[in-house]
């Protein structure tokens, strides 16, 4: 397999609202990035991905922008940016962007022309459409509740948003958008020297030209916007490869929603020339109802092996993974996976780390992911901040589909201000993150689950991590081995093997807080312990599995 950088790197995702605040006005901002970025060296990260800092009204917390080559005034100026990458270059590590193009902000220069007049040389960088007996053009829902069209009074006509009024979709069956969208990419690789692009629900940029009616299940309000995946999506990434992304040494990563093995092949495919890698959702989509996410559903360990090995196995030599479990629109990845009791959070956010890290992919660790951050008690629906919670939690609730309590339950365990809740540093006030007012409450076990108490105790989640991070790079077999899974019904262990050039590993993961009974395979008898989690010293022939335990074996 061809080897490249961005497959050996291991990727750490700053959520700059929350990170670290430099100034006491209680949000997270790029100086205070800045003044972190040693800690993150000596994490061993590679490469920092930065959700959204460019100039927005922050509708959906900077996922609707109104100027992409300016700095939102919140986060800082375009000086505190230069500053922030020079900091970053000169520790060998690199950054990679949010790109959010299927979308705009309603406040950008391009909407406030487009909705003025239906001539206006504007107009067609928007998805407009007239109105179907007096209601919307079709009956597709907003991903963030509510119908997806918003009615425009000065035009009677209505405008596409696949997700919040405020955000509408870009038409990229227009050429000039594209010519636009390309032109500043190219400024923010060439210009300002980022290296890459995580590139924000990119598999919906292209729609069905008819805009058909989506599915609609029984009592939903709205159809389904089956727009992923659309008929000239891969056209496009193409014509951005070839006009930007070919240009530079860049890593880049699609957040493609509805995206299935044969489709990432096509968008990550080493001879496709379009993305590196893709992140798909199928295993965060496991533990989902009948109301999607809003249920207390765990996720079924036998259905996650199957689907990570899926995507493991057929990707092999063909394409490449992009390995999570926790990111800015997830709940913390030890409450969903895991179990985030006292007794065993550390011992099992270690384990959670060796699973994922032992895979063939780039993984990715989310700000706090390190440190075993967990979810966030809210007490009440006023303490959330997210725009999807929020509008889920009113539309379930007045619809009478799910209790206002059972509501803010599923929102406790599943809601994405569990991973935006400020970073914790320390155990002084507002865990360090800040000496204002923070923008989102802090989660108050800070006093014990912060950095510098990681720091200090050797045998730390924090420390395990800067072990995991730094054998990707000592070991190949990690980025490249291929994978088998083993024991695929077995309800309590994630067993699989690595193998590359007569190597091979032996990765066993309990997922549960039982001791589990298990063979080690005769051909790793007398193999080394690579890594566990348990400082087991020895481990052939039938052993005892204890609550948790991550254990790797080398031959």
């Amino acid at each position: 397999m061809e080897k490249a950088w961005w497959k050996e790197a291991v990727v750490y995702q700053i959520y700059p609202r929350s990170f670290m605040d430099s100034n006491g006005d209680g949000i997270g901002d790029l100086n205070g990035i800045t003044s972190r970025l040693d800690y993150l060296k000596e994490l061993g990260i590679d490469v920092i991905w930065l959700s959204p800092v460019y100039q927005s009204p922050n509708d959906d917390n900077g996922y609707d922008i109104s100027d992409y080559q300016a700095i939102m005034k919140e986060f800082g100026t375009m000086e505190d940016f230069d500053k922030m990458i020079e900091g970053i270059h000169e520790r060998g590590m690199r950054l990679v962007m949010d790109l959010v193009v299927n979308h705009t902000s309603d406040e950008h220069p391009w909407f406030l022309e487009s909705r003025k007049s239906k001539d206006n040389e504007y107009r067609d960088y928007y998805m407009w459409r007239d109105g179907k007996d007096g209601k919307e053009p079709n009956n597709w829902g907003s991903y963030f509740s509510g119908s997806a069209w918003q009615h425009d009074e000065a035009t009677d006509m209505y405008y596409l948003h696949l997700f919040s009024k405020k955000q509408p979709d870009l038409n990229w069956e227009n050429p000039k958008v594209r010519d636009e969208v390309f032109s500043m990419m190219n400024w923010w690789c060439g210009e300002k020297g980022i290296d890459g692009f995580r590139m924000d629900v990119i598999s919906l940029i292209s729609k069905q030209p008819d805009l058909p009616d989506g599915p609609q299940a029984p009592g939903a309000l709205y159809g389904y916007a089956d727009c992923a995946n659309g008929p000239r999506v891969h056209e496009f990434l193409k014509e951005m490869n070839q006009k930007v992304l070919s240009k530079y040494d860049l890593m880049t990563v699609g957040e493609t929603a509805g995206v299935t093995i044969e489709e990432a092949k096509r968008y990550a495919g080493f001879d496709e020339n379009e993305l590196n890698m893709v992140f798909h959702f199928e295993h965060v989509g496991l533990d989902g109802g009948e109301h999607g996410k809003w249920t207390d559903k765990r996720v079924p360990l036998v259905e996650f092996k199957k689907v990570m090995s899926a995507w493991q196995t057929e990707l092999d030599g063909k394409a490449w993974n992009s390995l999570y479990l926790g990111n800015h629109d997830q709940p913390r990845s030890i409450s969903r996976f895991g179990d985030d009791s006292e007794e065993y959070r550390v011992i099992c956010a270690k384990m959670l780390a060796t699973c994922l890290h032992m895979m063939q992919g780039t993984p990715y660790v989310y700000q706090g992911e390190e440190i075993g951050m967990t979810n966030m008690p809210f007490a009440d629906i006023s303490e959330v901040r997210d725009i999807e919670s929020i509008n889920a939690y009113h539309e379930m609730s007045e619809a009478g589909l799910i209790s206002k309590e059972d509501m803010l339950r599923f929102i406790c365990l599943k809601g994405r201000d569990n991973a935006r809740t400020p970073m914790q540093w320390d155990d002084s006030e507002n865990a360090g993150f800040t000496t204002g007012t923070p923008w989102i409450g802090v989660n108050p076990n800070y006093k014990t689950i912060n950095a510098e108490a990681a720091r200090a105790d050797k045998d730390s989640v924090f420390h395990y991590y800067r072990k995991l991070i730094a054998m990707r790079k000592e070991e190949p077999i990690l980025a490249y081995g291929h994978y088998a899974l083993l024991e695929p019904d077995n309800e309590s262990l994630y067993v699989y093997t690595r193998e590359l050039d007569g190597q091979k590993l032996l990765v066993i993961c309990n997922f549960t807080k039982d001791a589990v009974n298990y063979d080690i395979p005769a051909e790793f008898d007398g193999a080394q312990i690579l890594i566990g989690n348990y400082g087991r010293t020895e481990a052939q022939g039938a052993i005892e599995v204890k609550p948790y335990e991550a254990l790797v074996l080398k031959k």
